[in-house]
């Protein structure tokens, strides 16, 4: 039986605390050491599950791919993928704000993260558009709608963020018994199913660019194709395109776990950038482990107190009346996707991704289980709607990035992303109907 009191104690804390403008992580311990002491728990209980929550293993590959794609950024790596993506844009229309989709696909391959893809693309294609004839604020709306796809390219620090909160939870016994036993959760085989997803996401983002820019009249460039700028290009990205390979290829191929392949890439952007390119200088390594130390600190304290927040949801069987009042609405596996992707795009527009993920996990995982949705699947899903909150007002970070590379206001970038908002929204849905899109290529692979 669910203690309704505790119910309003821990939200209603917990969301009157963000309307008065308090940090989230400050908003998550207030509610759930509130319920704590309503219920008559030890306080200390409180501090051992912060605690444990960071004892896991494939945690560390946090700071490792945050650190990873600080110094590639540093290194000339993250330029170089730009060059190449730009040097294929030609005279198609919308050549070279597709050539920034394909940036982003690159370097969402080695960074992981929205927000960082973003700044990376954006501080070279933005101005590159404008040079072209682009409206500033397109340009910055493609940019940060193409941004969100280094979450969910592998590897993706959100992918780590999910696999280790989906971990320790089990289905429910009457869930077993009805669909059979489910597939485990595990970091690789999160990353080899967000592939096709990335790549459809890609495809629609390309799509509604060509759209948008035939309308708008930006053409691609007259002098047509340079083979010799194609092959500079790929000449000078060399090493930089063989980044994606080293690391991913090493995970698929079971050389190295992703908390190892994390580690694999900052010794390899630190070979690159130091002997390679001769770009890295120590000033810029101590300013990436700085970045590195400030993001990771910032995750870690929203961990800690989401992590507690998610043990109260649990133990006072909040998603089980979740997951029922769900049910009863409908029983059409269609419709429940469509509330579930609906609550996850208006959680986005007002939390942060990784806590997000934290909180959201412990209360709508529990009701996929029932309906027998694959963990991964819903994980691929979960990540996708989160994306697309990058983009979207009033917390849309690379709205805020791309508006702060381009001088360009909020409100102009948000209404011109809003038919790449709406094109990733039905590819979304798509992927959440279609298990297959998510699941087949791990199952080739063997997981």
């Amino acid at each position: 039986m669910v203690d309704t009191t505790v119910v309003y104690i821990l939200f209603g804390s917990f969301i009157l605390l963000l309307l008065i403008g308090t940090p989230i992580s400050i908003s998550l311990a207030v509610s759930a050491l509130a319920s704590f002491l309503y219920l008559g728990e030890n306080p200390i209980k409180f501090v051992q599950i912060a605690f444990t929550s960071v004892g896991s293993f494939p945690l560390m590959a946090l700071p490792a791919f945050i650190l990873a794609g600080a110094l590639m950024e540093a290194a000339g790596i993250s330029r170089r993928l730009v060059a190449l993506a730009e040097s294929f844009a030609g005279p198609i229309t919308g050549g070279i704000s597709a050539a920034a989709v394909l940036a982003c696909l690159f370097f969402g391959a080695i960074s992981g993260s929205g927000p960082a893809t973003t700044a990376a693309v954006g501080m070279l294609m933005i101005p590159a558009m404008v040079k072209r004839g682009y409206a500033k604020g397109y340009a910055s709306a493609v940019t940060a709608s193409s941004g969100g796809l280094g979450i969910i390219i592998p590897p993706s620090i959100p992918m780590v963020i999910f696999g280790i909160s989906a971990m320790g939870m089990l289905p429910p016994p009457a869930a077993i018994e009805k669909y059979g036993a489910f597939d485990t959760v595990s970091i690789p085989k999160l990353f080899i199913a967000g592939v096709v997803p990335g790549l459809m996401l890609a495809g629609g983002l390309l799509a509604m660019n060509y759209i948008r820019c035939k309308k708008l009249g930006y053409t691609g460039s007259s002098e047509g194709w340079s083979s010799s700028r194609i092959r500079k290009a790929m000449r000078e990205g060399f090493w930089s395109m063989l980044a994606p390979f080293v690391i991913l290829g090493g995970i698929y191929t079971g050389l190295f776990t992703p908390t190892e392949s994390a580690i694999v890439a900052i010794f390899y952007t630190l070979f690159v950038g130091l002997f390679i390119h001769r770009e890295l200088s120590f000033k810029e390594i101590f300013k990436s482990l700085e970045t590195t130390t400030w993001i990771t600190g910032r995750v870690l304290v929203i961990l800690f107190t989401a992590t507690v927040f998610g043990r109260l949801l649990v133990e006072n069987q909040i998603p089980a009346v979740v997951a029922d009042s769900m049910l009863s609405l409908t029983d059409n596996i269609y419709l429940i996707w469509i509330l579930i992707i609906g609550f996850l795009l208006f959680v986005g527009m007002f939390m942060e991704t990784l806590a997000a993920i934290m909180i959201l996990t412990p209360v709508i995982l529990p009701i996929t289980y029932t309906l027998g949705i694959d963990p991964v699947h819903f994980g691929i899903v979960l990540i996708c709607c989160l994306s697309i909150g990058f983009m979207t007002p009033p917390m849309g970070e690379n709205l805020f990035i791309a508006s702060g590379i381009s001088g360009t206001a909020i409100e102009d970038i948000s209404k011109r992303a809003l038919p790449f908002v709406a094109i990733l929204t039905i590819a979304t849905f798509i992927i959440a109907c279609v298990p297959a899109i998510s699941l087949t290529l791990p199952r080739l692979l063997g997981y």
